[in-house]
């Protein structure tokens, strides 16, 4: 497998409108601590970035709108010839701002639904009105002709909205939708009691194949979810049936499990190159180093790389090519980010044979 970087998150400022319960960053309007970097600091990543390889660029937060500059950010990427994306909850969202998200040259946007009413969603996010902000945003996109994909995180709090919040994805023209595990880093970290059991994990993810197989009008993937591609296997291999899965064109260029520091990673705002956005960990630091010297050197990066080193159930299993465990989730979870995967009940037949 080739390790060139494909898509890097980056954390452009770390404040936000909302304050939900699974962020990553526990961010809010206030973040003394980490405060948003210079446009010319900006730039100068970016042709750092741009001078060492091509990867798309997703623009996050925070809640990167709150930047005054971040579409001057993005028309510079765009100029580099760099994919720019943006990353945004959508309560700020305005004909004004996607006239601006069109001319910065922005290529795709994601927008974050947790809920497929009002309650749940601003439940989880924390903020009554956050559904009716997103619902708006949707139809600002569509109106404007702004291709976007909704992320959609899950814990036990919103689990059974999975299927009812897919469908709203549909109706809202969406190009993609993504169901995300929560990794518990940040605020998640005070919700571990909503953590989904790996045994309703399972349970989603088989779902999700059944959908996916017969979905033809949007694209799907279960994210932070890597043994989703363990069950892609087993289940063809039982079914006696495969199907060709569809790719998006601003996707992570993949299709395994974990990618963190193999084909993506998250520059935070304070210059921290993290292996992916759950991955609270630094490979390096961008303001000291060069982007291509951290990815291809950094210690990190090479250990999760190196698939013989993990340990447990994922260190002897047939389907660690293809999946990996979640180093992020293992890293929380444990403390030992080459750990097996905390949340897959799989048992690996070498580990039977044993």
């Amino acid at each position: 497998m080739e390790f060139d970087v494909k898509w890097i998150a980056w954390e452009i400022t770390r404040r936000c409108n909302l304050s939900c319960v699974h962020c990553r960053s526990s961010s809010t309007l206030a973040v003394k601590d980490h405060p948003d970097f210079s446009l010319d600091e900006a730039k100068r990543v970016l042709d750092d970035i741009g001078s060492y390889a091509q990867p798309v660029i997703v623009l996050s937060g925070g809640e990167p709108l709150l930047r005054k500059d971040v579409f001057d950010i993005a028309a510079y990427g765009t100029e580099k010839g760099l994919r720019m994306c943006l990353a945004t909850n959508g309560t700020l969202v305005t004909d004004e701002i996607c006239q601006k998200i069109k001319e910065a040259g922005i290529r795709m946007v994601s927008l974050s639904l947790d809920g497929a009413s009002a309650g749940v969603h601003d439940d989880f996010r924390n903020q009554k009105g956050a559904f009716d902000g997103t619902i708006k945003a949707a139809g600002l996109f569509r109106k404007h002709g702004i291709e976007f994909l909704i992320n959609s995180s899950f814990t036990k709090r919103n689990q059974a909205e999975v299927p009812k919040i897919y469908k709203l994805a549909k109706e809202l023209g969406a190009t993609a939708w993504y169901m995300f595990m929560i990794v518990p880093t940040g605020r998640g970290q005070d919700i571990l009691a909503e953590l989904i059991s790996p045994e309703d994990y399972e349970e989603l993810l088989n779902w999700h194949y059944d959908m996916e197989k017969e979905e033809d009008d949007i694209l799907v993937r279960p994210t932070c979810a890597p043994h989703y591609y363990r069950i892609v296997l087993q289940r063809a291999k039982k079914d006696k049936e495969k199907f060709k899965r569809r790719s998006l064109k601003f996707s992570t260029g993949g299709s395994k499990g974990c990618l963190a520091g193999q084909l993506i990673c998250l520059i935070d705002v304070d210059g921290e190159v993290l292996p992916c956005s759950y991955f609270p960990k630094s490979a390096g630091n961008i303001r000291t180093q060069h982007f291509k010297n951290i990815w291809e050197n950094s210690e990190l990066f090479k250990s999760l790389r190196d698939f013989k080193s993990y340990k447990g159930s994922c260190g002897s299993c047939e389907y660690i090519n293809v999946c990996g465990g979640c180093r992020a989730r293992s890293y929380s979870m444990t403390g030992d980010y080459l750990a097996e995967e905390p949340f897959c009940n799989y048992t690996p037949k070498e580990k039977v044979k044993a």
